[in-house]
């Protein structure tokens, strides 16, 4: 009984710490974030980028769905390299930086073959992170009406 408890209550600690994560799949664009090594970079989204598909989406983080798990030469995740993050919320953009944590090799056949990759939000800009806040709170069933909510000022 106290074992059973306890167990309960380190749960619902443990539960509050997390953010809860919300399956949603959007389209997401990710690009490396421009580094200060001297080394010459691409600047513009459109030079070097991955498509894919969100998985989740938290507070703190977001899960995606790409085809590899490089750009180039470079890894997605690692060397605490920070990445450039564009959500298509049903014609919002929303731009924020996140820095991968972990990924995971899925798919059965190399045809179909994704990389799953968990990222820490590490920055977002107050407009942005707004329209992110608004769809984690309504999704899809909003999004629709994010655009005009934001300049109207209204939430």
């Amino acid at each position: 009984m106290l074992r059973e408890l306890v167990s309960r209550f380190s749960s619902t600690i443990a539960a509050r710490r997390a953010s809860v994560r919300k399956n949603f799949n959007v389209p997401v664009k990710v690009c490396f974030a421009p580094e200060n090594d001297g080394v010459k970079q691409p600047r513009s989204w459109d030079d070097a980028f991955l498509s894919g598909e969100t998985t989740d989406v938290s507070r703190t983080g977001i899960g995606f769905a790409v085809s590899a798990i490089r750009i180039r030469d470079r890894y997605l995740v690692g060397q605490e390299r920070l990445l450039n993050v564009e959500l298509d919320l049903s014609g919002t953009k929303v731009r924020m930086q996140v820095r991968g944590r972990r990924y995971e090799k899925v798919g059965i056949h190399i045809s179909t073959e994704k990389y799953l990759v968990g990222a820490e939000i590490i920055s977002v800009d107050e407009a942005d992170k707004r329209a992110y806040e608004h769809f984690l709170a309504h999704g899809h069933k909003s999004s629709g009406n994010l655009a005009a909510a934001f300049e109207l000022g209204a939430e």
